[in-house]
C-alpha cells in the first residue's frame, strides 16, 4: 500500500473518530414533530423485527426505558452506529446518516417511560440469589454460565415488570442464539441444550454441559425445536416475594458504563 494511500487511511480514520466525539449533547431533533414521523417509519423498517412495533422488544429488549436507566442521546446514537459487539444488535446500515440515527431516538423517545420509583428489595442478597438460583446458566461481568443470555447490562434492557415475567415464567420468547432444543440421537440418546447455528444439512447447538456440538441432521432419529424456554419457572413456591425483590433489585443494578 502506498504512502498515499495509508495517509488518506489515517486521515479518514481521524475525521470518523472526530465525528465520533462531536456529537452534540442532546438530541437536535427531539420533539421535532416532522422528525418523529421520519423516525416512526425509520424505526418500523430497520428496528422493530427486534425491539418490537411498540419498542417493548420481542427477541431484543425494551427500549422504552431506556433514557430512565440512565442512558443519554450520545451513547444511544453510538450504540445504534456501531452495534454491540458480541450481541445480536448490529451496527445500522453505513448509508444511514446520522440524521436518521436522531430521527429514530426522537421518535423513541416519545415512548420513553418516565424514571422508575426506586427499586424494592435488598441488592446485596439479590446478588447471593442471583449466584445461588441463575449463576449456573447466565453470566455477568464475565462469571457464571453460559447456556442463558449475558445479563451484565440487563438493568438498561429490562423493566422490572418484564424481568418479572420471564422469572415467573410468562414469557415464551427466545432470544437469537438460545433457542431450547432437543435432539435423538440413532441410538435413541437424547441431547438438550441451545441452538447457537442451523442451516438445511445441520445444527450446532450448546449442550447442558456448556459443550459447542454440531450434529448432521441426516444422522439423527429426531430434532425438535421446543416450546417452552430451557429457563426453569421460578414460582412462589420456589421463590417467595421478597426474595424476588431482593434479586430483582440487584439486576437493576446490573447497567453497564453509563455514558
Amino acid at each position: 500500500m502506498s504512502r498515499l494511500v495509508l495517509v488518506a487511511v489515517f486521515v479518514s480514520a481521524s475525521i470518523i473518530a472526530l465525528a465520533a466525539q462531536d456529537l452534540p449533547a442532546a438530541n437536535p431533533l427531539a420533539g421535532d414533530a416532522a422528525a418523529i414521523l421520519g423516525g416512526t417509519g425509520l424505526y418500523r423498517a430497520r428496528c422493530a423485527d427486534c425491539h418490537g412495533m411498540d419498542a417493548r422488544g420481542v427477541r431484543a429488549p425494551d427500549l422504552t426505558s431506556v433514557w430512565a436507566a440512565g442512558r443519554t442521546d450520545p451513547a444511544l446514537h453510538r450504540t445504534i452506529r456501531n452495534g454491540i459487539p458480541g450481541t445480536q444488535m448490529p451496527a445500522i446500515n453505513p448509508r444511514s446518516t446520522d440524521e436518521d440515527i436522531w430521527k429514530i431516538l426522537a421518535y423513541l423517545k416519545t415512548l420513553a417511560t418516565p424514571a422508575p420509583e426506586p427499586a424494592r428489595g435488598n441488592a446485596e442478597n439479590g446478588a447471593r440469589i442471583f449466584r445461588a438460583a441463575c449463576a449456573g446458566c447466565h453470566r455477568i461481568d464475565g462469571e457464571g454460565g453460559r447456556l442463558g443470555p449475558d445479563l451484565s447490562r440487563v438493568g438498561v434492557t429490562r423493566t422490572r415488570a418484564a424481568m418479572t415475567r420471564q422469572i415467573r415464567g410468562a414469557s415464551e420468547d427466545f432470544i437469537n442464539g438460545y433457542e431450547p432444543v432437543t435432539l435423538t440421537m440413532a441410538n435413541g440418546q437424547t441431547v438438550r441444550g441451545v441452538k447457537k447455528n442451523e442451516d438445511l444439512f445441520s445444527v450446532q447447538i450448546m449442550d447442558t454441559r456448556e459443550r459447542i456440538q454440531g450434529y448432521v441432521k441426516g444422522d439423527l432419529r429426531a430434532f425438535q425445536n421446543e416450546t417452552k424456554s430451557a429457563m426453569p419457572v421460578y414460582g412462589p413456591e420456589r421463590l417467595n416475594q421478597s426474595d424476588l425483590d431482593d434479586l430483582l433489585a440487584y439486576l437493576m443494578t446490573r447497567r453497564g458504563p453509563v455514558r
